[in-house]
């Protein structure tokens, strides 16, 4: 257990504690849009539009080194 030498220490501690939450706060926040974010449709169709991409270049590439 920590032991303060005076009342300033105390605040300045509260103080500390208080900005972490705050900071805990908005990053839970920000976690929070950026999950929002990637359960748009938009973002689906875009993930689906890449590996279709992908994969129809390995069929392509397979066909050609037939």
């Amino acid at each position: 257990m920590k032991q303060y030498q005076s009342f300033e220490d105390i605040e300045r501690e509260l103080k500390h504690l208080d900005l972490e939450r705050k900071i805990a706060w908005e990053e839970m926040k920000l976690l929070k849009s950026e999950f929002q974010d990637d359960l748009k449709p938009a973002n689906w169709v875009q993930l689906a539009l890449k590996i279709a991409g992908k994969y129809g270049l390995f069929l392509i590439s397979k066909r050609f080194f037939k």
